[in-house]
């Protein structure tokens, strides 16, 4: 399986961490995304659909969506994805491309053409008659440029919120640095970002336990002084949080990312038994979609796993 990564180029490098795709599908079929703390934009190129397993069943949706900030793992399913490109925005990056603020799509997938009409079936079925990935890059960064165009500044206070909080600073000492109140900072936090600020905190504790564990891996964790290392108030509050937004303990997660897959997911064995829905029709929530525009470069990296 071939999977490239290309970083845009300015403005977009300050909103958005990379573009991503792969090709081949994977041997597994399925895979458990862990929460990040930012949005994602995923066009499977393949087929025009993508399926996701929640507990009341796997939920079908068009070929284009935008996954919102989530606070809890979820199951994709990767059968289908013999091709797929997509965009792996920063914390707070996507509010200026999407159609809704991303604190409206906590917890959900949603249909690109909601957010972005035409547009979003415009967009894939160029990306699908592109020669190359770097093709495809190229198309889908003109395509991002158009769509943040005359895009409306977030507030001042969101940046500086992000970095204090994915660095471990609690809420409330943000708050009072920023001049605003925990209230205000948690409304405006959460509609440019898509997490409350205590949420994203936790994800960001938990993101750096994992990197931390992964660096480890080659000799035995001690997982008490990794707690205390990461700001966990100790070993079982580690536990709980990686069971929160992993599905399982740390040894368990630490043995599952040896298999060399996307970042931010882990391969499982099998898929999780769940009945068939079509999300399309009964989510009335909205999806983004960016339209086309004009060439740019490409300088990407690709790692085959």
């Amino acid at each position: 399986m071939l999977y490239l990564r290309h970083t845009p180029a300015p403005p977009l490098a300050a909103h958005i961490e990379e573009l991503w795709c792969f090709a081949d599908a994977p041997p597994h079929a399925t895979e458990r995304v862990l929460p990040t703390g930012t949005l994602e934009l995923v066009i499977n190129l393949d087929e025009d659909e993508l399926r996701i397993h929640h507990p009341s069943g796997v939920r079908r949706y068009p070929g284009a969506i935008v996954s919102g900030a989530y606070r809890a793992p979820f199951v994709i399913d990767t059968r289908e994805h013999a091709s797929v490109i997509g965009v792996h925005f920063r914390p707070g990056g996507a509010a200026p491309f999407l159609g809704a603020p991303p604190g409206a799509l906590i917890d959900a997938h949603v249909e690109l053409a909601a957010l972005w009409s035409r547009r979003a079936a415009e967009l894939r079925e160029r990306l699908c008659e592109a020669p190359t990935p770097q093709a495809r890059f190229a198309l889908l960064e003109r395509a991002l440029r158009e769509s943040f165009a005359g895009a409306r500044a977030g507030h001042a206070a969101v940046p500086d919120a992000i970095a204090s909080l994915a660095g471990g600073d609690r809420v409330a000492a943000v708050a009072a640095r920023l001049s605003l109140s925990p209230r205000r900072l948690t409304d405006v936090f959460t509609a440019e970002v898509g997490l409350a600020p205590k949420v994203f905190a936790r994800i960001a504790r938990f993101r750096r336990a994992l990197a931390l564990a992964q660096r480890a891996r080659a000799g035995t964790v001690d997982w008490a002084q990794l707690a205390a290392a990461a700001g966990y108030a100790d070993q079982s509050h580690l536990i709980r949080d990686f069971r929160a937004f992993s599905g399982d303990a740390p040894t368990a997660l630490l043995a599952r990312t040896r298999d060399r897959v996307k970042e931010h997911h882990v391969a499982l064995a099998e898929p999780p038994p769940a009945r068939t829905s079509d999300l399309s029709k009964t989510d009335p929530r909205a999806v983004v979609t960016m339209s086309p525009c004009a060439p740019s470069s490409c300088s990407s990296h690709s790692e085959a796993v």
